[in-house]
């Protein structure tokens, strides 16, 4: 398709598909809620190849916004956005000079930078940049610099600003809500050097670099580019870019999830419009009755090995829950060689279908050992897994996997009683695994019932938990991080500001004993626990640590949620359902309905209800 420079999406031609969204400047392949902020974004493209990177694309709603027209800025560097009007030769002062240096070692070296910059209009009045700079590589050279920026109002206080207007051609209307003018396009084909280019390079090389956000707002500047974007596998690229590999491997094994699409899984993601609550039951037993046990999925289904019994009896048996049935229900596996029973422990799933449990207690105390489970081999085995140097026999602690091969255990409670603060790493992917306690300068207060979390691909979020200081034991709602990819990792506190949403709280009252689950995108979803006084443990709260400002996030969630958040379990299946397992009322431990939470839209959904249909046998 050719680049036509009077082309513009309000002149009447229809593109349509099933599922985007129409308007009066023609579709767009994501709902405007979720473009970055509440207004239009500017676009610009910079040539990574010619001294001083010169502009060579701005799309009408930069020269709306800015004031500046499209042949006043190609060929300029973009930093005289940084300066206060067009006769200005310095930065202004007010400019953040730490900002505008991280952002050109970030240049420098060709990696991605985010951040927010003040930036002035043409008639020298203020606007808050959040800017967005991606680099764009073909054949590992840096050839462009995407630039996404979304611009707001800036109530900084200035001296007044000389009047230029008798100089100057009047500057459009910078209303960030107006619409674009009809057959009015900011730059010829011979300037704008990025449409001489293929759509197959445009998409592969370009556009899948960018966010899901930034690919909205890219749709939106010309009819070609809409019709670009409409291709699926340059959504899933763009999906793996932000959501990482392993996430979107899982969303590729289950059945139904490519024919939804990656646009509309990335648009769901984003903007949560497909989360419900959905309740459902299903047969066979658990026996004998046990509580503090633990769970984990493995594909569609869920296991469950150990627990408490009558009397404190660990227990060591093993039952499995396959959802893909079309009658599910409670089966007990049986497998040789099963560890020693107990309660406290921690399950998770390594290498696709292998089982690892670590710790808890038993019946002659505290435990640090650690077991595998194959459950596709025939029959299935646990074996012992003879790491090397292990950390002291704990319960309650937490656990996460990283890369699918690495357990990572932090906290808990040591046989003295004290709490514990340390972090151990096994790697099960060497021949001899040896555990390694991950040195760092500070560590979190000692803990208990929190909840350890990867996202990010390689990095680790704790929330929670029963803490210690000094000689106090509390409920704790804190947050930590650690980026296990930098050389020598540590410990960062995160401090999360309340929602602006109608609802925002300042954070999730203290809890522990929840749930922690991580989403495509690095957000982690909290849920449950034991809460002190009247506060509901039943609600939603969402954090996306990799913000500048954290903030945390009440989701408004259809459909009726558990009775009872604590004493549950919860697992996540085939990425876009969350199956929440269990619950206490009294005595009574409920393990024959569980409440699913629709992540995103998927053919399991219809099989979800046909569960409800059904009795508990």
């Amino acid at each position: 398709m050719e680049w036509d420079s009077d082309s513009d999406l309000s002149d009447g031609d229809e593109v349509g598909e099933e599922g985007w969204l129409g308007g009066e400047t023609g579709p767009i392949p994501f709902p405007e809620i979720s473009l970055p902020g509440t207004t239009p974004c500017g676009f610009v493209v910079s040539d990574a190849l010619e001294p001083d990177q010169p502009i060579i694309y701005v799309n009408t709603v930069f020269e709306i916004i800015t004031g500046y027209r499209a042949e006043e800025v190609i060929g300029r560097n973009c930093r005289f956005l940084q300066c206060r009007g067009p006769y200005a030769k310095r930065r202004h002062p007010s400019v953040d000079s730490t900002v505008v240096s991280k952002m050109r070692k970030c240049l420098e070296k060709g990696i991605e930078f985010q951040g927010e910059l003040l930036n002035f209009r043409k008639d020298g009045s203020p606007l808050m940049n959040k800017l967005r700079l991606v680099p764009i590589r073909e054949d590992d050279e840096i050839t462009h610099f995407i630039g996404v920026l979304s611009f707001t109002d800036s109530d900084i206080d200035l001296t007044p600003f000389p009047d230029f207007s008798a100089k100057e051609i009047p500057r459009r209307s910078r209303s960030f809500s107006s619409a674009l003018p009809t057959g009015e396009r900011n730059v010829s084909r011979g300037l704008c050097g990025i449409f001489e280019l293929s759509d197959e390079v445009i998409a592969f090389k370009i556009l899948s670099q960018l966010a899901p956000s930034d690919i909205a707002s890219v749709g939106c500047v010309c009819r070609r580019l809409n019709e670009v974007t409409k291709n699926d596998d340059v959504w899933r690229m763009v999906c793996q870019n932000t959501w990482g590999t392993e996430a979107t491997r899982v969303l590729e094994c289950i059945p139904g999830e490519k024919r939804i699409g990656w646009v509309r899984l990335a648009r769901e993601f984003t903007t949560h419009e497909a989360n419900a609550w959905r309740k459902f039951t299903f047969g066979g037993t658990v026996e004998p009755s046990r509580c503090n046990f633990s769970a984990c999925a493995v594909g569609n289904k869920i296991v469950i090995f150990g627990g408490e019994g009558v009397n404190m009896q660990p227990m060591n048996d093993t039952f499995v829950l396959d959802l893909g049935s079309t009658t599910p229900q409670w089966k007990s596996v049986l497998v040789n060689s099963p560890p020693p029973g107990r309660w406290g422990h921690t399950l998770s799933c390594v290498n696709g279908s292998h089982l690892v449990v670590f710790g808890g207690y038993g019946s002659h105390g505290l435990l640090n050992d650690v077991f595998l489970l194959d459950l596709d081999a025939d029959p299935p085995t646990w074996r012992e897994v003879s790491g090397l140097a292990p950390p002291i026999p704990r319960s309650w602690h937490s656990s996460c996997t990283l890369d699918g091969t690495k357990l990572i255990v932090s906290g808990g409670c040591a046989d003295s009683g004290a709490l514990l603060n340390d972090t151990f790493l096994l790697d099960l992917s060497m021949d001899t695994p040896t555990w390694r306690e991950i040195p760092v300068p500070w560590s979190p207060p000692s803990r208990l019932g929190h909840t350890l979390t990867v996202y990010g691909d390689r990095k680790i979020l704790m929330f929670g938990g029963l803490a210690k200081l000094g000689t106090l034991r509390f409920r704790s709602n804190d947050v930590f991080t650690m980026d296990l990819s930098n050389d020598e990792p540590c410990w960062r506190p995160v401090i999360g500001y309340g929602s602006s949403l109608p609802g925002g709280m300042a954070a999730p009252p203290p809890r522990l004993d929840h749930v922690a689950v991580s989403l495509p995108g690095g957000r982690v979803l909290i849920f449950g626990g034991s809460v002190a006084g009247l506060a509901s443990a039943s609600q939603l709260y969402l954090l996306d640590p990799a913000e500048d400002n954290p903030a945390w996030r009440i989701l408004s969630v259809k459909g009726n949620p558990p009775r009872f958040a604590w004493g549950h379990t919860t697992c996540v299946i085939g990425g876009t359902r969350l199956v929440i397992l269990g619950g206490q009322t009294g005595e009574e431990w409920m393990l024959n309905e569980a409440h699913e939470l629709l992540l995103a839209t998927s053919s399991t959904a219809i099989t979800s209800s046909r569960y409800e249909e059904k009795r508990v046998l």
